[in-house]
């Protein structure tokens, strides 16, 4: 018997609800593939694994970067493997809620849905991100009152306004945790001529990494490659440095946020005082985040239970409640702002 399914389709993570079993799978966006074969080798975790660590002709990759595919192929691959791993088989054919950014495009768009039916789905279903985190942060999306959404994931941070089963207003800009690792991997290259890799680099990010300057001190031991000697070389970092490291990256988010919250409706705003923003997304997890957009926006901030999961709830509970969410998908959805 075929069991619906609901996906997260992350640029960092993929996460898989299957109705009656809720969530069945959490592994990062990584497929490993032989480049001389063509062969699939892993795909998920023991994929991500191999980043970095790889022979020549064996390539470890996200094929989803800023929210969007860059290889159909490998993408497909990688959606027909998740849905093998979530128990889709020949026989059955389930219906997929798929979750993607806001500001994708119509041809980003055409690429989900023909490689999630190529992987086997009978019929699928979008559901923009924001919408679907609204909904597993239990916001009232449904009612007269404005919520307001931040979901900042690996490769995309969107913000949007919802009332009355409908988006008011929606920005977003292709800014994630990917592009703060990458920040981190420039700022250790040109201050103290050390080469480290992107898993490195994230580590460094959730140990020590902080969008508040105000946010505890604390240091780090960071192993590398000399870039001028190629020998192994160690370095000692503090918070502070991350900060300036990423301070740009955070200032665009925060931007994006500010410039969402001046195209609301003034009433909508009253509702925002009240009841403040809820954060959802792993990189909304960033150590001292909240607060700095507390700071910029003078709103309260709440960051939400479960934040990885946030959006594949969301879409589950539209599973449970297929009809009632109708609307809201992004077939018959339409929004008054699009992201910049």
């Amino acid at each position: 018997m075929s069991r619906d399914l609901a996906i997260d389709l992350g640029t960092a993570n993929t996460l898989v609800y299957v109705s009656g079993k809720g969530i069945v799978l959490n592994e990062p966006s990584v497929i490993a593939v032989n480049s001389k074969t063509n062969q699939v080798l892993a795909v998920g975790q023991n994929a991500w694994e191999m980043i970095g660590r790889t022979p020549g002709h064996i390539v470890a990759v996200r094929p989803l970067r800023s929210g969007a595919i860059t290889d159909f192929d490998i993408t497909q691959k990688m959606i027909r493997l998740v849905l093998q791993k979530a128990g889709v088989s020949r026989l059955t054919k389930p219906k997929v809620i798929i979750c993607v950014p806001s500001a994708i495009t119509e041809v980003e768009t055409r690429a989900v849905e023909e490689a999630t039916r190529q992987a086997g789905a009978s019929d699928v279903i979008l559901l923009e991100q924001p919408f679907a985190a609204a909904i597993g942060a239990n916001l009232p999306v449904s009612e007269p009152i404005g919520s307001m959404i931040i979901d900042i994931g690996g490769g995309t941070s969107e913000c949007a306004i919802i009332s009355l089963g409908g988006i008011v207003t929606s920005k977003s800009v292709r800014i994630g945790g990917f592009d703060l690792d990458g920040s981190v991997q420039t700022y250790l290259r040109r201050e103290y001529g050390l080469a480290v890799g992107e898993k490195t680099a994230e580590n460094i990010k959730v140990a020590i990494g902080a969008a508040w300057l105000k946010s505890n001190p604390v240091k780090a031991e960071v192993k590398g490659r000399d870039i001028l000697t190629g020998l192994p070389k160690i370095v000692i970092i503090n918070r502070s440095e991350i900060y300036e490291a990423i301070k740009e990256n955070i200032n665009d988010i925060v931007n994006t946020v500010k410039q969402c919250l001046a195209e609301a409706p003034p009433d909508l705003s009253q509702d925002l005082i009240s009841y403040g923003i809820h954060l959802t997304g792993g990189s909304g997890q960033l150590t001292g985040l909240d607060q700095r957009l507390a700071d910029d926006t003078m709103l309260p901030i709440q960051l939400v239970d479960a934040p990885l999961e946030c959006v594949v709830l969301g879409a589950g509970k539209c599973l449970k409640s297929f009809e009632h969410f109708k609307d809201y998908y992004k077939t018959k959805h339409r929004r008054k702002n699009t992201g910049n």
